[in-house]
């Protein structure tokens, strides 16, 4: 049962749409709009804008946009409904209870009470179980019980199956546990616990909820390293962040990447309460995104191995996608944080911190440790490395400043090294430009543009598309122009079968004293098909809102629709040439 109309007028009229997206956007006002930077999609530039007028936001990046609803589902990782509660409760909205999906809703509840009381388990075997691995590698880790508690780890126990039992003594059922990976089935058929002899360290959100867990060994022969939690309906490796919950609330000016969460831990114990890290994966762009609402300085903390000098390379391409300030903490007298702190102390860290190289100092040194710069040979191949890096910046100045830099240390002109920049940043730019005309190319062969995607006919009927989307804007700005056109033309005269769809339910809703703002058309179409209709809307302010405007839409969609009904398959041959030679006719003339 959808909600009721009168439901979403009173949250429409209370979650205001710039004070629920300006905790996770910084807005700018320009004119009646508000711009900022996307928090779906990377980028440098703004092209992220809210409309208080029409209570919606559009992306004319990426083409997210929707209601007030659409924006908390997609930034929060949440259901319509959970999206509806989310703004209920910070709007103090009584939920309409009796309307609930409880589908995927409940399957959703489960697993977080499901996971809650494993973690609650977990804890409790560490701190007090018969078992004392746990403690014993906990102390061999110097972990406090003040971080043990905090973080809230735990221990799984040995054993197939102590965990399940447990739980299915609290009322869950096995098909609830394998839903929250909590279990795993056999090939026999049995089912097992997922986490096994194992330092346990939950992952946990911003709301409080455990999402999963990550299980570290502790017998270093035992294999693999870690056991992380799959991917559930409450829980994407790819979009989670460890630690993210804790470090949020201290001085996050800047926020220090690690690569495990064992480091996070022992970073937070040593005072450094704004580490994180990513979950078993490599960096994403959606993690990089969320990082960006949080702070305005990225410090890469990798190992300092191989793996970890490559991790930091593909860290420092997502994040340049971004509008956060980057630097590379170099791992000096240890593997990794944990390591340097217990080996050199607190303040030896703090000085590589306070030593950490910007992306391009970072890029440089990494290039001129695969080179003998004390001969010729060495001196020229580290050059033209180091010209490549100066040559994606943007910046003069910052191009002037690390060319005088290379001068002085190679002995080289500085001239001499701006000429190879210039020569590299010309290559540079035809590469770009190649690349950029190779997704244009691709973009029109296989629309990346996502009303093209949700309107593939579109593209091909681009006239009558814009004529249909210019009416239905105006539909949806001035509902009441619908009653001089309705006898003019239907939903049935549209040349593209998803505006007809979206012509179709306005008009319904219209005809039935319903409103049709972005808030109420939420139940008939998906995310992306609101974010599509969402920059029809954003194009409104474009447009002349009239009703001359409309018999002007109305004209040209009824002339495309009736050139769309021109093909062979319906005609014979012989009509068919006649009209080309028509055509051909009035053209030559």
């Amino acid at each position: 049962m959808p909600l009721s109309d009168e439901f979403l007028n009173e949250l429409r009229m209370k979650a205001d749409i710039e004070a629920t997206v300006s905790p996770y956007v910084t807005l700018k006002r320009k004119g009646r709009l508000l711009g900022g930077l996307c928090p779906f999609h990377n980028e440098k530039t703004p092209s992220f804008y809210v409309y208080p007028e029409t209570q919606s936001y559009y992306c004319f990046g990426c083409g997210s946009g929707g209601d007030v609803i659409t924006f908390i589902k997609n930034i929060e990782n949440l259901d319509y409904m959970e999206a509806v509660k989310f703004l209920c409760d910070k709007n103090g909205i009584a939920m309409p209870e009796d309307n609930y999906d409880r589908g995927l809703m409940n399957i959703k509840r489960r697993i977080y009470e499901a996971n809650r009381e494993a973690a609650r388990f977990y804890y409790k075997q560490l701190v007090s179980g018969q078992n004392a691995k746990g403690r014993e590698y906990c102390s061999q880790r110097r972990l406090s019980p003040d971080t043990v508690k905090n973080f809230g780890l735990g221990y799984a126990p040995e054993g197939w199956d102590i965990l399940k039992k447990h739980l299915n003594s609290l009322g869950f059922t096995d098909n609830e546990l394998l839903q929250a990976d909590l279990i795993k089935q056999t090939s026999k058929g049995n089912c097992i616990d997922s986490f096994r002899n194992r330092l346990v360290f939950p992952i946990i959100d911003l709301r409080g909820n455990v999402l999963g867990f990550s299980g570290r060994r502790i017998n270093e022969e035992d294999n693999p390293k870690y056991v992380n939690t799959k991917d559930t309906a409450v829980y994407k490796k790819g979009r989670e962040i460890f630690g993210l919950n804790l470090a949020k609330k201290g001085n996050t000016d800047r926020l220090i990447l690690c690569e495990g969460n064992v480091d996070v831990v022992m970073l937070h114990q040593a005072g450094f309460t704004n580490a994180v890290a990513c979950l078993g994966t490599a960096l994403t762009q959606e993690q990089a995104q969320i990082l960006s609402r949080y702070t305005g300085e990225i410090l890469i903390c990798y190992d300092n191995d191989e793996a970890g000098r490559k991790a930091v390379e593909k860290a420092l391409n997502v994040f340049s996608q971004t509008s956060l300030h980057t630097k590379v903490i170099t791992m000096s007298g240890g593997k990794d944080p944990d390591e340097i702190i217990r080996n050199h102390g607190v303040e030896r860290f703090r000085a590589l911190i306070e030593g950490a190289s910007n992306d391009v100092e970072y890029k440089l040194n990494n290039e001129l440790h695969k080179y003998d710069v004390l001969t010729n040979d060495g001196k020229v191949s580290y050059m033209k490395a180091a010209s490549n890096v100066l040559a994606s910046l943007n910046n003069a100045v910052e191009v002037d400043v690390y060319a005088s830099k290379l001068s002085e240390e190679l002995n080289i002109s500085k001239q001499a090294i701006l000429s190879e920049v210039q020569k590299a940043k010309r290559s540079y730019k035809r590469t770009e430009q190649r690349e950029s005309f190779d997704k244009i190319k691709k973009s029109f062969d296989n629309p990346r543009d996502v009303r093209n995607r949700i309107n593939p006919q579109r593209r091909d009927n681009l006239h009558a598309a814009k004529a249909e989307e210019t009416l239905i804007s105006i539909l949806m700005n001035m509902p009441s122009v619908y009653n001089s056109i309705k006898e003019k033309i239907s939903a049935d005269d549209f040349v593209t079968e998803f505006n007809s769809r979206v012509f179709g339910v306005i008009c319904q809703r219209i005809n039935e004293d319903k409103p049709v703002d972005l808030t109420f058309l939420g139940s008939y179409f998906n995310d992306e098909e609101m974010g599509v209709i969402a920059g029809i809307t954003a194009n409104a302010q474009l447009i002349g809102n009239n009703i001359n405007e409309c018999e002007d839409c109305i004209r040209v969609i009824k002339n495309e629709k009736g050139k769309s009904n021109e093909k062979p398959s319906d005609m014979s041959e012989d009509d068919f040439l006649n009209i080309f030679r028509q055509k051909n006719k009035k053209e030559n003339t």
